[in-house]
């Protein structure tokens, strides 16, 4: 059993405003990762955890079948988001055997993607399964539950990329180039309407 981890309590400060809620085809860039979450056959729960702006933010995501929890300590950094979409997975789904990290600044993303990557879990016994692009290994990224109490661990600003590196000899990865299109600011909005 795969949950689905969306990390979205971010401040976008580098951005100026909630980028969770920037539309692009349509949608919030929120609302299209939940899209592909709960679109996604390999996925049985998805968790959004959210933070900074949450009163802005929920109102456009209230409607979707996902579970949304909201991290009081956002401002400590990603890792205190991880650890409660880990443990918010956990109670929910007591039999959760892993869990795919996602973000919502990355527009490219899509269920064959998210496909791809249990498909890879499957495959092989591999604890780690990460998306690669740029020449880094990074997310989203699927870890088997081996490595939750390690997710739920990491401190401060640490994220996905602390624990591939870290285990780097238990890492698959799958090739997603468009993953190294995110949105940290309003240039790179821009450049994604240009197209």
């Amino acid at each position: 059993m795969t949950g689905i981890i969306i990390l979205a309590a971010g401040a976008s400060s580098r951005f100026g405003s909630p980028k969770q809620n920037l539309v692009y085809q349509g949608k919030t860039l929120l609302q299209r990762a939940i899209q592909t979450a709960i679109t996604s056959a390999s996925c049985d729960c998805v968790v959004v955890v959210l933070g900074a702006n949450e009163g802005e933010i929920r109102p456009s995501i209230s409607d979707q079948q996902v579970h949304i929890v909201y991290n009081p300590g956002w401002q400590q950094g990603m890792a205190s988001s991880i650890s409660l979409g880990i443990s918010e997975l956990q109670r929910l789904e007591p039999l959760v055997t892993s869990a795919l990290l996602m973000l919502c600044d990355q527009p490219f993303v899509d269920p064959l993607l998210l496909y791809q990557l249990t498909e890879r879990k499957a495959e092989n016994d591999s604890g780690i399964i990460a998306c690669e692009y740029k020449n880094i290994l990074g997310v989203p990224a699927l870890f088997d539950e081996k490595y939750f109490g390690e997710l739920k661990a990491l401190k401060g600003g640490e994220g996905a990329k602390t624990l591939i590196s870290t285990h780097a000899d238990d890492v698959m990865s799958v090739p997603f180039g468009l993953g190294a299109i995110d949105i940290d600011t309003i240039e790179d909005f821009e450049k994604l309407n240009r197209g």
